[in-house]
């Protein structure tokens, strides 16, 4: 009789847990790779606040111009071109400086999936 209500037991058990809801979760895809072909100005003299103009392709509305690895106040103009105000603190000192656009990821929802965030490659600013 024990063992009876051990394999009927064990039965219901084992119904419960496969008759349950699951999650299933995506992993997040490839996002937008942004991509720079021409910066203006291309260089500045330390200490001066500008605004930075980014020509390239693949610009979210989004996007986000990161100057020497720092995120900066950016607009989007079109999808290949954003502005970035850069403050005089940004380039105090002499040398050369990369300039990347990242778009954001965006969330997937209750069951994952979205996409993951992409940085183009940096291209490389002149500080005089």
């Amino acid at each position: 009789m024990k063992t009876v209500q051990t394999v009927a037991l064990s039965g219901l058990l084992a119904l419960g847990l496969a008759c349950g809801y699951s999650k299933s979760t995506m992993p997040p895809q490839a996002g937008t790779m942004p991509a720079i072909a021409l910066l203006s100005p291309n260089s500045m003299n330390a200490g001066a606040a500008f605004t930075l103009t980014v020509n390239g392709s693949n610009f979210l509305s989004n996007a986000v111009v990161n100057f020497n690895g720092a995120a900066q106040a950016t607009t989007q103009v079109s999808a290949t071109q954003l502005t970035a105000k850069i403050p005089g603190a940004a380039d105090m000192s002499s040398g050369t400086v990369p300039v990347t656009v990242t778009n954001p990821g965006t969330a997937g929802g209750l069951y994952g999936g979205g996409t993951q965030p992409e940085t183009s490659t940096p291209m490389n600013f002149t500080i005089n």
